[in-house]
């Protein structure tokens, strides 16, 4: 809370006395584009926070720090905008704001990956969603089960429907903000 307030202070002490983009504290972190972010009600997934903060840009990495037994959320985290410029829009926004009825905090980062972690597990781009998504369809990568009918599934040739998801999940231009809309929409068809 008084992390939030301070930010908030500085802030309106720089709006006040007119200080110029170049000259803002937000000039220190320049060479990141990372934020971090905490006060999150538990209950929220990778997915709930990668749409909260793509108000301000978009975000290619989230690191939502679980409890290693339960896997539940600990509300807190790292992530990464494609433009740095966008962390500075998050922090000044984001920080502060209710969301589920808990104020929450959002601070400029400097990110530093432990050696045990995957490479691949935070990645937040449309093919790194999709693949995820098919993962907790499936399980994980690594259930052995029913390959057979897996497999089934892969070999079938794709209705008209899935022809035109596929096309338009990997051909539509990604900067269109309508395209999770369409794309929930073919889903719905296809189901």
């Amino acid at each position: 809370m008084n992390q939030i307030r301070a930010i908030q202070a500085l802030n309106k002490r720089e709006v006040e006395q007119g200080v110029s983009p170049e000259a803002s504290w937000h000039t220190d972190y320049r060479d990141t584009a990372y934020v971090n972010f905490g006060g999150l009600p538990y209950e929220l997934s990778e997915g709930d926070v990668i749409t909260i903060f793509s108000q301000y840009g978009e975000p290619v990495f989230i690191k939502l720090v679980r409890d290693q037994e339960t896997g539940k959320s600990k509300g807190f985290g790292w992530l990464k905008y494609e433009d740095q410029r966008s962390t500075d829009l998050a922090v000044d926004n984001l920080g502060g704001a209710t969301i589920s009825g808990r104020m929450i905090r959002v601070d400029h980062a400097r990110y530093k990956s432990r050696d045990d972690d995957d490479p691949e597990e935070g990645k937040c781009g449309w093919e790194d969603m999709l693949r995820l998504e098919q993962q907790d369809k499936r399980g994980t990568d690594s259930d052995v089960g029913d390959d057979t009918e897996e497999e089934e599934i892969k070999n079938r040739p794709l209705l008209p429907e899935e022809r035109d998801l596929e096309n338009l999940i990997l051909n539509h231009d990604d900067d269109d903000p309508i395209k999770a809309f369409l794309v929930e929409e073919k889903k719905r068809e296809t189901a």
